[in-house]
């Protein structure tokens, strides 16, 4: 039986992230079934301004720090053997992966 999926993922580091897509895409191309994406989403930006002296006297200087998250959206209309490929799927250490059925 064939069921629509959505896998999101979301990463800071963008190789990882890319990494971990195109083996979701070999998944899809090797059981068959039709995959779309991976959509990319808009950057998120975390920005934070710390002062650099620990004590309020001084010049005012500050140090700017900046985290970005990507994010991308794969659909896939997966049967049981490809979404058990999914679950066994290695996801490396900074790239959380949400899974879907709808």
């Amino acid at each position: 039986m064939v069921q629509p999926a959505r896998v999101k993922l979301t990463s800071t580091n963008l190789l990882k992230l890319g990494d971990v897509c195109n083996e979701i895409l070999e998944i899809g191309k090797k059981s068959g079934v039709k995959v779309k994406g991976p959509t990319p989403l808009p950057v998120k930006r975390l920005n934070i301004s710390t002062r650099k002296s620990p004590c309020g006297s001084g010049t005012e200087t500050y140090e700017k720090w900046e985290m970005k998250m990507h994010r991308r959206i794969i659909d896939i209309n997966a049967d049981d053997k490809a979404i058990r490929q999914l679950m066994r799927l290695k996801i490396p250490d900074y790239v959380y992966i949400e899974l879907s059925l709808t």
